[in-house]
């Protein structure tokens, strides 16, 4: 940090003393609470940093005010109170605490189970009344009953282990089939209609985005038990409250435990009041050990940027590194080299610089952008910029592509496949043949015929590489029909998007380790089986390819890129979205 200025950083909610304590080792910090959005955005552009909770809502107004600010952090788990993108597109790291809070959200959630199935919350009011209501107050137990968890990340896995331990049976509907959920033991996958229907007890675990708001409301209440309870400690606009009001009155649902509200404070809600409710007032992270870990991780985090030279490059994460040592994990179609080569030569710019993973500090793999390496390889441009992404920090999600095969006939792709060295093909049950692909060492993918029938494609040679054998395989179809990806696996769906489909290829469903240790051994998965989410994804640089020919030093072609980048941002050439990029330039 610079001698002559120490950093300046606003807090705006109560932090725990310790991280104030650690933070005041280093930086000069005020503490300004309740502030009204105009009151933030007219004091922030004096602080260097800016600390928060879950009631500040830092707008885009807000940041483009901060004109000094380099680090927005929040002491806790969720984002949904700060515009990321458009901090990340003005060069704004955003530091939250995802590991800090989880055990103690996940305990609230059972103390809120545990007040409904025995009617603490009620029984306590009585006896202080002077009242003993024993008879009346007959709870229900929770060893055998059924918990479905919606969202199984750090939170939702602490659930599960909890509910085990109770003796529950746990149902997970998690929007893809992680390798946590796969290998969780004692945990069943099921989407989310027969987890309603199911389940005894519902609790939430999953962030507040546009697709999740109202995930709950009448049609997905009218599936559950009238016996059964509703647990939100996650966001309160996940539930349509209206709709739960009606639920709990009209006797189609035993109970509710809400930690968090649409609008909070709720004030008089109908719901806090409700008889079959047990409310508190988000304090689901609010335990001393969880917020003293979360103010003193934040208090770090802050310090370690603020200590950083300023540099505008690293924070949209961009290097420049050696051609040589990035790595694909996927094929690369030669045609597609061929006309990106032409592209390149042509623009003489690098338009959207690939997005990579540095592993194991040896070299750096691709997630997004093996064409456009390889084009640069066979340049023989020395140098590229890249996007390094950190997977750990949970924000780098990974999707698996399907592949809908359109051609002749199923028995003509079979027959054809079945030429592959190295394959067998099995006809399997349909409705568990997801479970085959998950458990079998030797199973590859599994195909879904459009008359219902199921196919297991396996290694049948324990000397051949399965990767040597699915690259084939999907080398064969591809090369004999035509391939469409898609993340929907019911085969009748694609039917009407693709009329002469014959079969669905469903993939396992890697994960980020996966594909760091497949690029590790020197292979690689077939081409558009993966799919990246990348939050904060740099597009249109349009960095001129000059210096990365050059004969130049690598730390003067870094110098150049953070000159590029802060000139951009300087002048306001960037865009942002509510989707998860940052546009540069026009």
């Amino acid at each position: 940090m610079s001698e002559q200025r120490r950093p300046r950083v606003l807090v705006t909610e109560p932090l725990d003393e310790a991280g104030l304590a650690r933070l005041r080792q280093h930086v000069d910090v005020d503490e300004r609470f309740d502030l009204s959005e105009e009151e933030l955005e007219a004091i922030i552009p004096e602080y260097d940093a800016l600390i928060v909770r879950s009631r500040t809502r830092v707008t885009s107004r807000v940041i483009e005010a901060g004109k000094r600010l380099r680090v927005i952090g929040r002491a806790g788990v969720g984002l949904d109170n700060i515009d990321v993108s458009a901090a990340r597109a003005m060069g704004i790291e955003v530091r939250n605490c995802p590991d800090t809070t989880s055990v103690a959200v996940a305990e609230h959630t059972f103390a809120l189970i545990l007040a409904l199935a025995r009617h603490i919350p009620e029984a306590d009011r009585t006896m202080k009344a002077g009242r003993w209501e024993k008879r009346r107050l007959k709870g229900v137990s929770l060893r055998g009953k059924t918990i479905g968890i919606i969202g199984f990340g750090r939170i939702g896995r602490q659930v599960a282990r909890l509910a085990q331990g109770f003796g529950m049976r746990v149902l997970v509907n998690q929007p893809r089939l992680t390798p946590e959920l796969a290998l969780e033991a004692g945990v069943t996958p099921c989407d989310l209609p027969e987890l309603l229907r199911q389940a005894d007890v519902v609790t939430l675990h999953v962030p507040l985005r546009p697709e999740n708001v109202g995930l709950i409301g009448r049609d997905e209440l009218a599936l559950m038990k009238p016996s059964a309870f509703l647990i939100n400690t996650a966001r309160g606009g996940l539930v349509d409250e209206e709709a739960l009001l009606d639920a709990l009155n009209g006797g189609r649902l035993a109970g509710a435990g809400l930690d968090v509200f649409a609008q909070e404070p709720p004030g008089d809600h109908p719901l806090v009041c409700h008889p079959r409710v047990v409310a508190t007032p988000h304090i689901g992270a609010s335990t001393v050990e969880a917020q003293r870990d979360a103010a003193l991780s934040i208090a770090d985090q802050v310090i370690e940027i603020l200590k950083r030279p300023t540099q505008a490059a690293g924070v949209l994460s961009l290097q420049v590194v050696p051609v040589d040592r990035v790595v694909p994990h996927e094929a690369t179609d030669p045609k597609h080299v061929e006309r990106l080569k032409a592209a390149i030569e042509e623009q003489g710019v690098l338009v959207n610089p690939p997005v990579v993973v540095e592993h194991r500090r040896d070299f750096y793999v691709v997630l997004d952008g093996a064409t456009r390496t390889e084009a640069f390889r066979q340049l023989g441009i020395p140098h590229i910029v890249v996007q390094v992404v950190d997977p750990a920090d949970g924000g780098v999600t990974l999707h698996t592509w399907h592949h809908a095969i359109s051609g002749p006939s199923w028995e003509a792709l079979h027959a054809l496949l079945e030429d592959v060295p190295g394959l067998r093909l099995s006809e399997q049950p349909a409705g568990d043949i997801h479970v085959r692909l998950r458990d079998q060492t030797n199973a590859l993918a599994y195909f879904l015929t459009t008359d219902g029938r199921a196919f297991l494609a396996e290694v049948n040679d324990e000397s051949t590489d399965p990767l040597d054998v699915l690259n084939a395989t999907v080398a064969r179809y591809t090369a004999w029909g035509d391939v469409a990806r898609t993340l929907i696996t019911d085969v009748h769906r694609l039917k009407a998007a693709y009329p002469r489909v014959v079969a669905l290829a469903v993939f396992p469903q890697f994960s980020i380790r996966d594909v760091l240790e497949i690029a590790a051994r020197g292979k690689h998965l077939p081409q558009g089986i993966t799919r990246f989410i990348v939050p904060g994804r740099v597009l249109r640089l349009n960095a001129p390819l000059e210096i990365l020919w050059a004969n130049q030093p690598l730390g003067a072609k870094q110098r150049w890129l953070d000159e590029v980048v802060q000139e951009k941002l300087a002048l306001r050439r960037v865009r942002y979205y509510q989707e998860p990029v940052v546009i540069l330039e026009e």
